[in-house]
C-alpha cells in the first residue's frame, strides 16, 4: 500500500533529506512524535540498509508460520508448487483442521510482500480457504517445505534511476477445475521490483491471445496508476513505459484498433491497453519466453526455471529494459 503527504505544499520524495526534515518539522509541529531513528523493523519487516540501497526480509516470521504448523524441522524442497497439480478428485476427503489451514494460508498470503517467489504457489493455496481437502493442505505442506530452506531469501530496493517498466504474462486455461486462465505482472523500477500480482481470470478465455490480451489491459491499469503516483511524488516519466508481452498476436490487437468477428466478445474494459498505447504511455514490446519474467507468477515451474526467473525478479538487471 502507498501513502502520499502533502504538508504545506511540500511532497515528501526518496532522495530528498530536505524534504524529510521539513515533513518531519511540520508534523512535529501538529502532532506528538517520536523520532525512532533509522528503520530497522515495521510489521514484521527487517529492514537492512546496505551500499545499494536496503534489504527487507520476513524471516522471523517466516520461523512463526513454520513454527505455527509444526514444521520447524522439516525436509525442504526446491520450488513451491508441484509441478503437476493434484487432480481435484483425488483424496478428496475434507480437511480436519480448516481453520489452521486459512490461518497458515492467510500468514503466507502477507509473506509475499517481501516473497514474490511464493505468490503463485499462495494464490494456489488461499483459492481453497473455503472447504479444504486433505490434498490441498498437502500443497500447502509442500509450500512450507520450500520456505524452510528459503526462510533467509529477502527483497532488495536499489539506488538508481527511476524508469517503470512492467511485464505481464497469462497461462491460458491453467486452472484445471474451471479452465480459468492466471494473469500474472510485476513492474519495476528501475532495477527495484514494486509491484506484482497473481489472479485467475473472472471468465473462461477462448483462446490465448485473449487470454493475454486481458492479462495486458489487467497490468495496464495498474501501470498507468504508478505513473499517475510518481507524477504525484515528483518523479514523472519522461518516456513512454515499456509492457513487456510474449505473445505476439495480443500485441497486435492491442495496437490495431480494427474489430472483426474473433475479438468482438471480448469485454470492452479489455480495450483500455488501446487508449493507453494511443495516448502515449504505455508501449507493448516483445518478449521471448525464456526471458519473460512474469512466468513466474502463472504457472508451476521446474526447478532450474523457477530458482532462473526468482533471481532476476531481485537482481538489478536491466538487459531488457
Amino acid at each position: 500500500m502507498y501513502f502520499l503527504v502533502y504538508v504545506d505544499d511540500i511532497i515528501l520524495t526518496g532522495n530528498s533529506s530536505t524534504a524529510i526534515n521539513t515533513l518531519i518539522t511540520n508534523l512535529n509541529s501538529r502532532f506528538p512524535m517520536n523520532d525512532l531513528g533509522t528503520i530497522s523493523q515495521f510489521l514484521g519487516i527487517q529492514v537492512i540498509h546496505t551500499t545499494y540501497g536496503l534489504h527487507l526480509n520476513q524471516s522471523h516470521f517466516a520461523q512463526t508460520i513454520l513454527s505455527r504448523a509444526g514444521m520447524t524441522n522439516c525436509k525442504p524442497v526446491s520450488t513451491p508448487s508441484h509441478l503437476k497439480s493434484t487432480p481435484s478428485n483425488s483424496n478428496s476427503n475434507a480437511f480436519a483442521n480448516p481453520t489452521l489451514y486459512r490461518q497458515l494460508a492467510g500468514s503466507l498470503q502477507y509473506l509475499t510482500i517481501t516473497r514474490p517467489d511464493l505468490s503463485f504457489a499462495v494464490n494456489r493455496v488461499c483459492q481453497h480457504m473455503k472447504n479444504p481437502t486433505i490434498a490441498h493442505f498437502e500443497a500447502l505442506k509442500h509450500l512450507l517445505r520450500f520456505l524452510q530452506g528459503t526462510i533467509h531469501t529477502g527483497f532488495p530496493l536499489f539506488r538508481d534511476t527511476p524508469t517503470l517498466r512492467s511485464y505481464v504474462d497469462s497461462d491460458w486455461a491453467g486452472d484445471e477445475t474451471e479452465h480459468k486462465s492466471t494473469i500474472g505482472y510485476c513492474n519495476f523500477l528501475g532495477s527495484s521490483l514494486i509491484s506484482w500480482a497473481v489472479k485467475k481470470q473472472n471468465a473462461v478465455a477462448r483462446s490465448s491471445t485473449e487470454a493475454e490480451y486481458q492479462a495486458l489491459a489487467t497490468a495496464a491499469i495498474e501501470t498507468i496508476w504508478i505513473r499517475w503516483l510518481l507524477q504525484e511524488l515528483n518523479i514523472p516519466q519522461l518516456t513512454v513505459t515499456k509492457l513487456f508481452c510474449e505473445t505476439t498476436s495480443a500485441i497486435a490487437l492491442a495496437n490495431n484498433p480494427v474489430l472483426h468477428a474473433r475479438t468482438k466478445h471480448i469485454e470492452v474494459y479489455c480495450h483500455y491497453i488501446r487508449s493507453c498505447i494511443r495516448d502515449n504511455h504505455l508501449q507493448v514490446h516483445h518478449i521471448s519466453t525464456k526471458d519473460q519474467l512474469a512466468d513466474l507468477f502463472t504457472k508451476a515451474l521446474p526447478a532450474p526455471r523457477f530458482h532462473l526467473l526468482s533471481d532476476k525478479l531481485v537482481s538489478s538487471s536491466e538487459a531488457t529494459a
